[in-house]
């Protein structure tokens, strides 16, 4: 055999290599990922208004037993309700004025036979009862469940986590992103010496007769799934009040009792937090319902309008820089980024987890912000541009649509690093500051689409980004300045880049700063002698010289 063709037959075996392994990549959808991801005809004809979730926790054999009522508003006239539910977890009974109702169960999915005729425009409820030993978490909150551990007293410590694989992990809900009630009660009876802690504000505390108690907290604002969380343990609490952009904000902390002196230092980062981030993305959106810090056994999560709390009060993500740049042990990642998802996550949350970039990138990008605010411009930049360190560029940040599939991780550092480099094509700080304000009112508590945040961000900026989006959220590869430099001056153009991409990009010819207008042909520019050429590194590209133009 020749080399020739031992040659050929390596490149085929390669070619085959990569092709399986980018077919390994995404997996194969099945119906249950279709139910749980898509807006089926079972969901589209309600829209949910409310609920009241009514569950008893009891740690000693972690179980979870209740009653959620699903008050909807009738859209169009049908009589199948599709309820999410997953395994261990049961549903028990569902009724509704007082009639128990048929149902059947097709996996992680319930269909609810509704007794009476479903006219438009009228507003229903139905009560499902279930119960059950919900799924264990084993890496939270990276994998969904519920977390039972013990603190140092032996009391029982529990908490949920469960963004991604849904909250119908614990409860029976609507599990889509798309539709949100517009305020809930959740009312959690816990053993008599622990205490729940919920999103909202707490209405009573109710002591019965079994050795329990009842605690009923009230979200007055529209909340999405995965934010609901039940927070279980024998707290300490404090408090404070913050003058904010929309008056007085109430934070609470609760804290296991031999961390409250700790908690009482660490948890100064909360009004610094809503300081730069009231003054980046405009008032903090939940202030009826107040802001709170809850400690929990896992790292932390960003639980509306109770974000937990588990980074061992110290500085950085674990004690580490994310960043590299000494900037990120200037103050705690988990109160920082977690609270940040207050205004990308909970305010404007995605309607398809395809699109969790919405939540990720700008509240990775949130990081930076805080340092920038706190520490000055240069030191927000260096930390952005530090956190490349962790990207991958393996998949694209965008995920599948309509099956439940989130796209890549690195729509946290990669996202970022996209949305400051947005920001270096503005050029101009109050206006960007301007934009991102803008977003949370333009948004404001509503689930959107990416093509939504993608054209209010060509509008605002005043340039169609459409080709800068599919770069960075639907490519893999770093677009590149190619330049050579020719007796006549500087030729230059993006390679490594989608069709139509145009960004401009700001650099340095020796040491002078100049705006290039690059595109993917070539352009000229007329300079003396040789110049060096180099990029402004807040830009997220790569720079290459190249020794032929075609």
């Amino acid at each position: 055999m020749s080399n020739n063709v031992i040659f050929k037959l390596c490149n085929i075996l390669l070619l085959l290599a990569c092709t399986a392994g980018a077919f390994a990549q995404t997996p194969e959808f099945t119906r249950q990922d279709t139910l749980r991801g898509s807006i089926t005809k079972e969901r589209a004809w309600w829209d949910l208004t409310y609920y009241h979730l009514d569950v008893n926790v009891n740690p000693g054999d972690s179980t979870i037993r209740g009653v959620n009522t699903i008050q909807y508003k009738v859209l169009e006239p049908s009589r199948v309700m599709q309820v999410d539910l997953q395994p261990p977890m049961q549903i028990e009974k569902v009724v509704q004025q007082g009639k128990e109702l048929k149902f059947n169960r097709e996996g992680n999915v319930y269909f609810i036979q509704i007794g009476e005729n479903q006219r438009k425009g009228e507003v229903n409820k139905v009560e499902v009862f279930f119960g059950g030993k919900p799924v264990v978490s084993t890496n939270p909150p990276w994998s969904g469940g519920l977390t039972w551990k013990k603190d140092a007293q032996g009391n029982a410590f529990v908490a949920n986590s469960n963004q991604g694989d849904g909250a119908s992990l614990w409860w029976p809900v609507k599990d889509h992103m798309y539709d949100e009630p517009d305020s809930m009660l959740i009312s959690v009876t816990v053993p008599k010496h622990l205490m729940d802690v919920s999103n909202g504000k707490l209405r009573k505390v109710e002591q019965r007769n079994d050795s329990t108690r009842t605690f009923h907290w009230f979200v007055s604002n529209p909340i999405n799934n995965y934010g609901v969380n039940i927070s279980v343990g024998d707290y300490a609490h404090f408090s404070e009040k913050y003058k904010g952009e929309k008056g007085t904000l109430d934070l609470d902390y609760y804290v296991l009792k031999e961390n409250l002196e700790k908690a009482k230092a660490q948890f100064k980062d909360a009004p610094r937090m809503l300081q730069a981030f009231e003054h980046w993305f405009g008032p903090y959106p939940f202030y009826e319902d107040g802001f709170k810090l809850i400690e929990v056994p896992y790292l932390g999560m960003e639980h509306q309008s109770s974000v937990t709390y588990g980074n061992g009060y110290q500085n950085g993500y674990r004690g580490r820089d994310l960043s590299g740049t000494g900037w990120g042990l200037k103050f705690d990642f988990i109160i920082i980024h977690e609270s940040g998802h207050e205004w990308f996550a909970n305010n404007i949350t995605y309607k398809d987890i395809a699109d969790m970039w919405i939540h990720e990138s700008f509240t990775n990008y949130s990081e930076g912000l805080f340092v920038d605010y706190h520490y000055g411009k240069d030191a927000g930049n260096a930390y952005v541009i530090g956190t490349r360190q962790g990207i991958k560029n393996d998949k694209p940040i965008i995920g599948k649509y309509d099956v439940n599939y989130r796209g890549s991780g690195d729509m946290y550092p990669k996202g970022g690093n996209m949305l400051h480099t947005l920001r270096q094509v503005v050029n101009d700080d109050e206006k960007w500051r301007s934009i991102l304000r803008g977003l949370n009112r333009e948004f404001y508590h509503q689930t959107v689409t990416t093509q939504q945040i993608e054209n209010y961000l060509s509008k605002q900026t005043g340039r169609d980004l459409s080709a800068f989006f599919d770069q960075y959220l639907r490519d893999v590869r770093i677009p590149k300045l190619e330049y050579q430099v020719t007796g006549n001056g500087l030729r230059y153009r993006w390679g490594n880049s989608v069709a139509g991409f145009n960004m401009p990009v700001k650099v340095s010819l020796d040491g002078k700063e100049k705006w290039l207008e690059p595109t993917t042909s070539w352009k000229e520019l007329k300079v003396k002698g040789k110049p060096s050429l180099k990029v402004d590194p807040n830009f997220y590209v790569e720079t290459a010289a190249v020794s032929t133009v075609p």
